[in-house]
């Protein structure tokens, strides 16, 4: 699925709220310290790392590709 950034970044625990792959931040961050996070195919553990555009985050089977805004 595409996630359209609006601003300069997003955190990604947010980012999954917002996707709906996490029912709450605090799931998404459950989800992230557990290793089922990953962005452009490396494992993250950063709760709040702050995802821009042109990256891939995996979660779940789940593929999000951030688009800014407007493309």
């Amino acid at each position: 699925m595409d996630f359209e950034l609006r601003g300069e970044y997003v955190a990604l625990c947010d980012l999954l709220k917002l996707t709906g792959i996490a029912d709450s931040s605090g799931q998404g961050k459950h989800m992230i310290a557990n290793g089922e996070v990953s962005v452009d195919g490396q494992p993250e553990s950063r709760k709040t790392a702050k995802i821009r555009a042109n990256q891939t985050v995996r979660c779940l089977g789940k593929t999000i590709r951030v688009v800014a805004a407007g493309s």
